[in-house]
């Protein structure tokens, strides 16, 4: 029953659609007519407003860490409950008919709140040092993404946190699942790269 609560309590907080109600308010157009339609910092950064792409970048991260770091009092596995939560929330958020963001910047959220439980602070330097560094090299978020997202439950593994590895693997399979056109023209060289317009 309580990890139902933080499974619920994660999905509330991670449905927030930081990207559409920070773009609203802000007056541009709905976020979901341009660029890839998606509610996250990416296609927000195609409204050319840097300072509201971080925002959705910045809401859309905390509102993991914070479901995490409030369940992580009740113990690791409550903790990955709401991780999990938050993260499906974003991607599937009951208020926009279950059609949301692809979860990357929540997925980060969940494991910067991991470093209050014995999973601890690795997974999630190591999965910002990735992104970084393969966008630096590629200008590709989606890559980036792909790339970072499979060294959470990789690590965790190989660390011996086996719970948290096979609860973040699936949510790796997930978040390659929602990238899956953006694999496709990975592969075939037409994924736009970061802050083009299309």
């Amino acid at each position: 029953m309580l990890l139902l609560v933080f499974l619920v309590l994660g999905y509330a907080l991670g449905s927030i659609p930081f990207g559409l109600l920070i773009t609203r308010v802000a007056g541009t157009q709905d976020i979901r007519s341009i660029g890839s339609g998606n509610i996250g910092a990416t296609n927000v950064l195609r409204t050319g407003r840097k300072g509201l792409a971080a925002a959705t970048l910045l809401g859309d991260a905390l509102k993991g860490t914070l479901a995490v770091v409030i369940a992580a009092r009740w113990g690791l596995e409550p903790a990955l409950a709401a991780a999990a939560g938050a993260f499906l929330g974003h991607v599937a958020p009951v208020w926009l008919g279950f059609k949301g963001g692809k979860g990357v910047a929540t997925f980060l959220g969940g494991l910067i709140g991991l470093a209050a439980t014995p999973v601890g602070w690795v997974p999630a330097l190591l999965f910002a040092a990735l992104w970084l560094g393969c966008a630096l090299a590629t200008k590709y978020s989606s890559a980036s993404a792909l790339l970072a997202s499979a060294s959470a439950p990789a690590w965790m593994a190989w660390a011996g946190q086996r719970e948290a590895a096979l609860v973040y693997a699936v949510l790796v399979a997930l978040l390659w699942w929602k990238h899956e056109a953006n694999i496709r023209r990975l592969l075939a060289g037409t994924e736009g790269r970061i802050g083009s317009k299309g």
